[in-house]
């Protein structure tokens, strides 16, 4: 067991493998359903949304709450390992996750057959209350989205050195970076009260 657990690409793909397997068992034998079905594919899209949507905000609430209040007290001799392997590999993760967050947010409510509604903040059918309030919920979520992709991520490769840049641009870009990903905070918790509500009051 110890050969798994300190294989993290291992571990994760048997945690995979048996979420798989009991979701598959849960459908076909507790509920009967077929695989062809199209609960099927909702399920799936909406357990790949929360998986993802907990790695984005997971990151951003990390990047928060732990690595930016504590990067004043860390000494200059141990920024250097934070700023070239920690928060490279945790912006990787946390870039990716907002992307496909998005993408299987975008999918699901497809399938679901309220895309538009919710995109035109439930104007396409009389501005029914759980539309508007899911609509809003998923602009914020692009919102943070586009933060994270064209502001963020941008200013944290200046910051971070990754790319060239004049040396007095980096506290700028680091200062920006920070703001918007403060603002992805801000917003982060409406816009989970909206995702989550909506699917059990909606």
């Amino acid at each position: 067991m110890a050969n798994v657990l300190t294989n993290l690409r291992l571990t994760v793909l048997i945690s995979v493998l048996l979420a798989l397997a009991y979701f598959f068992i849960y459908v076909i034998v507790g509920q009967g359903v077929g695989l062809g079905e199209p609960q099927v594919l909702e399920s799936l899209l909406r357990w790949t949304h929360v998986v993802t949507g907990i790695m984005w905000i997971g990151l951003l609430w990390y990047f928060n709450f732990v690595q930016i209040p504590t990067m004043p007290s860390i000494p200059d001799a141990l920024k250097p390992a934070i700023g070239k392997h920690i928060a490279p590999a945790a912006l990787f993760w946390f870039r990716w996750g907002a992307a496909f967050t998005v993408l299987t947010g975008v999918l699901l409510a497809l399938v679901k057959g309220y895309l538009l509604e919710t995109l035109t903040l439930g104007a396409l059918v009389g501005f029914t209350p759980g539309f508007v309030f899911m609509g809003i919920g998923m602009w914020l979520a692009l919102i943070m989205a586009f933060n994270v992709w064209f502001v963020i991520w941008p200013n944290q490769k200046i910051a971070l050195g990754l790319v060239e840049a004049e040396a007095e641009a980096k506290p700028k870009a680091a200062r920006t970076a920070m703001l918007f990903s403060r603002t992805n905070t801000l917003l982060s918790l409406p816009m989970l009260v909206a995702m989550a509500s909506f699917q059990t009051l909606g």
